[in-house]
Order: C-alpha cells, then sequence, then structure tokens
C-alpha cells in the first residue's frame, strides 16, 4: 500500500494496523543536535489516547512510545528516526460477525474494491487507531519549532454536532475531555453526547488549532503552498471531511472590503485570512478548522451487501468513539505541526540569508 509518507524535507512514514502487534513511524530530516527523549513524546500521546475518559473508545492502550534509531546520548543524530508503539488490548473477536459485510460509510467497501482483500479487524489502515504514530512525529516537530522558533500549536472542539463553542480560554481545552475551550458549556456537551450514545448513534464534529509566532515567508507561491499543504496534511486524518483556513467557508459571503486585512505600522487590523497570504505565511497567527464525519461504527442496524453483493443488515458493537472529533485534536496539533516543520527546513533552505527591509507586523489588533 503506498501513500504513506508526507513530507519533503522532514518526511514521516508510518506504519501498522489497528489490530496489528504495534504501530510505528520513520521519520527522517530531523535536524541534529536536538535534545530528545521518550518523555518528550508521551505528553502529546496520551492527549490522544482512549479509554480516558466515559466520551470515548474503552480500548486501554498504554501508547507507550520507543526511539528505536536516530539519537544518541540524548541527542538526534539526523539520521532517520523509528518509533514504535505496541498494540496491547486488541479485540479483535469484536469484528468476526461482520467480517464479510460492509459497514456502510466505513472504508470497507473501497478497500475491498481496491485491494481485493481487506483487514476487517477494526478496520485495520482505515482506523483511527493508526494516528498514533502521526501524534508522536508530530511531537518532535513541536519540540524543535517550539525551541527554535518559540512556535506553540494548540487547538480545541469548536463544534459538537449542532452546539458551536467558542475559545474563551485556549488553555484549558487540555484540561477536560472534550477538548473544550469553554469550560461553561461543558455540562452541556456532557448531556448532548451521552444522549447520542444513549440512542446508539454518533455525532461529527469541528476541531480548530491556532498556530502562534509563526515566522512570515513559508510555504511557496503554487504548488508547495503552505494553505495546501496544510489542506492536504488535514485530509489525510481518517474521518476529516473539510478543511477552513481563516474564516473559511464564510468567505464566500463577505466582500473585499470586509475581508482584506489591512496592514497597519503596529500591526495588521484583522486576520481573516488565518494567517496565510498568496499560499505563505504573513506571520500572523495560523488558524485552521477541520470538520470530521460521525463515526459509522455504531449498534444501530443498518442496511448493507455482503461480500458476494448480497442484501445483509449490519451491526457494529464493540468499542467505538461517539464522536471522534473529540481525540483528533492532537492529531489535528500533530498533522500542522508536521506541515510547518517541513515548510519551515524548506524555507530555511531556499531563503535562509533573504533579508527584508520591511518590519514584521504580526500582530492583529
Amino acid at each position: 500500500m503506498s501513500g504513506n509518507t508526507i513530507g519533503t524535507l522532514f518526511s514521516v512514514t508510518t506504519f501498522g494496523e489497528s489490530h496489528g502487534p504495534a504501530l510505528g513511524a520513520i521519520v527522517d530530516g530531523c535536524p541534529p543536535g536536538l535534545e530528545l527523549s521518550e518523555q518528550d513524546l508521551q505528553p502529546d500521546l496520551e492527549a490522544r489516547r482512549t479509554g480516558t475518559s466515559r466520551h470515548t473508545s474503552q480500548r486501554m492502550e498504554p501508547d507507550r512510545v520507543r526511539i528505536l534509531s536516530g539519537t544518541f546520548e540524548g541527542r538526534t543524530t539526523g539520521t532517520a528516526i523509528g518509533l514504535v508503539i505496541d498494540n496491547v488490548d486488541q479485540r479483535s473477536r469484536d469484528y468476526e460477525k461482520i467480517k464479510d459485510r460492509f459497514r456502510p460509510g466505513h472504508a470497507d467497501y473501497a478497500y475491498q474494491q481496491k485491494y481485493g482483500l481487506r483487514d476487517y479487524r477494526g478496520g485495520g489502515r482505515s482506523a483511527a487507531r493508526i494516528t498514533v504514530a502521526t501524534v508522536a512525529a508530530g511531537a518532535i516537530a513541536r519540540k524543535y519549532l517550539r525551541e527554535r522558533l518559540a512556535l506553540e500549536v494548540a487547538g480545541f472542539l469548536s463544534q459538537l454536532g449542532p452546539h458551536a463553542l467558542a475559545c474563551v480560554d485556549l488553555a484549558s481545552a487540555r484540561g477536560n475531555p472534550f477538548f473544550c475551550a469553554d469550560p461553561a458549556k461543558l455540562p452541556l456537551l456532557e448531556e448532548y453526547l451521552w444522549q447520542v450514545r444513549k440512542e446508539g448513534d454518533s455525532i461529527g464534529a469541528r476541531v480548530t488549532v491556532i498556530a502562534r509566532n509563526v515566522p512570515p515567508g513559508l510555504g511557496e507561491p503554487m504548488f508547495g503552498r503552505l494553505d495546501a499543504d496544510i489542506a492536504f496534511a488535514m485530509m489525510g486524518i481518517n474521518a476529516a471531511k473539510a478543511v477552513e483556513i481563516g474564516d473559511g467557508v464564510a468567505v464566500a459571503a463577505q466582500r473585499g472590503s470586509e475581508h482584506r486585512d489591512e496592514l497597519l505600522p503596529e500591526g495588521f487590523a484583522s486576520n481573516h485570512s488565518g494567517g496565510t497570504l498568496g499560499g505563505i505565511s504573513s506571520g500572523q497567527d495560523l488558524i485552521v478548522h477541520v470538520s470530521f464525519k460521525p463515526t459509522s461504527s455504531i449498534p444501530l442496524p443498518g442496511r448493507t451487501v455482503d461480500i458476494d453483493g448480497s442484501p445483509a443488515e449490519i451491526s457494529t458493537t464493540g468499542r467505538h468513539d461517539p464522536c471522534v472529533g473529540l481525540r483528533a485534536v492532537p492529531i489535528v496539533e500533530a498533522m500542522l505541526l508536521l506541515v510547518l516543520m517541513d515548510q519551515y527546513l524548506r524555507n530555511r533552505a531556499q531563503c535562509g540569508d533573504v533579508q527584508s527591509r520591511t518590519p514584521v507586523i504580526t500582530r492583529s489588533r
């Protein structure tokens, strides 16, 4: 299966399946000399881990990452970094009864038609479980960008079903199982998601991630645009269905006089563009929204066909998230970090000696 690698200078290749022995990543292109240990990566893995609340899948994986290569005496060597996370709580028997039936809305049917066979245990390579490797790789990029540029990336749940959620306190998002940055809304979300689960259904969600202290100049004018690379990366996340930068789809109703971010000596007057201009970072906060579909693995019976094309009924039991968007926050953060890391190294290689006479104006009033 091709298509498992992302990045140009900072490239990440992931491997593994939901119910295989392990998942992992090969991270190539990390500059040498970065202090790096497994403890640096573990916090991000803890953030996406299952079984940490009653609102996520109860699959109990410790998600302990091991660094197999690419470091010596606590520092990166510049060679490929090998990461592995063992699977210890697979329960493949949950899928035995549906192994010859396709879950509507899932990747089952498409995988069968493409490869002529499929790993039915939890979806194999199409399962959200595989994102643990991406998050581990993203944690390397997070540490490098934080130490070199003071660049910070943080996300939050901005919509759960019909409930839009404001960013009141971004720092509080990692302190609750919803990744909600509006703590006053937590009781509402608890009640709503509990009702969805009680009905045997699932619900979609929207995640917003913000990158601060992004230097201006990242990205290319055409096919290596920063926003294009972000969209490509985000759509590589399981269940992602839409990506927006800045005001996103709302720009369709805006006028030019409203949308343009006027420049003043003391800073930009607004940030409707979300931190990119012409595919290149402006130095403002980079704002990305990703919308996730409701999971298709639900116990409510539905119509389908079996592997021979005959009509069948299906009901998916086992351990599943009623809203995959909740645990998507650290995954979206990781994907943005990987893109920014790659774009930073590419820009350093081409334009590292460039000096502009125009002062950097990054703040929105």
